[in-house]
């Protein structure tokens, strides 16, 4: 599975974007994750196979919403109200089929395919 994230851009604070992830297979859990200059990369929200069960970072709660379309093997991501922190690179993830808890969607070990990334930048 190749995974290809697009719809990032330059927006001001206050703005949406919607960020997708088409992948090239079936897919299964799927994360977003995004990286800031001079940091680590972070979890941002993750979605299970079935769709049944979503999760956020607390710094996007609210303001995030991860969903997907099977029959187009895409996951996106909606941001809305977008502040300055929120200029990063943002990359999508599968991970596995089977049952993985909230808490292990947010570490970057449930992940074992990764996009290259689409550069959010946010303008104050």
């Amino acid at each position: 599975v190749q995974l290809q994230a697009s719809g990032g851009g330059l927006v001001q604070a206050g703005g949406s974007l919607r960020l997708s992830c088409q992948a090239s297979g079936r897919t299964a859990n799927m994360g977003w994750f995004r990286r800031a200059p001079g940091k680590e990369r972070e979890f941002v929200a993750a979605i299970t196979l079935t769709g049944r069960n979503r999760y956020y970072a607390d710094s996007v709660k609210g303001r995030a919403t991860i969903s997907r379309d099977h029959p187009e093997n895409t996951v996106y991501l909606q941001m809305n109200s977008l502040r300055p922190e929120d200029t990063a690179v943002y990359y999508c993830a599968v991970g596995g089929t089977g049952v993985q808890s909230g808490n292990l969607l947010r570490a970057e070990a449930a992940y074992g395919i990764w996009g290259q990334g689409t550069q959010v930048t946010v303008s104050s």
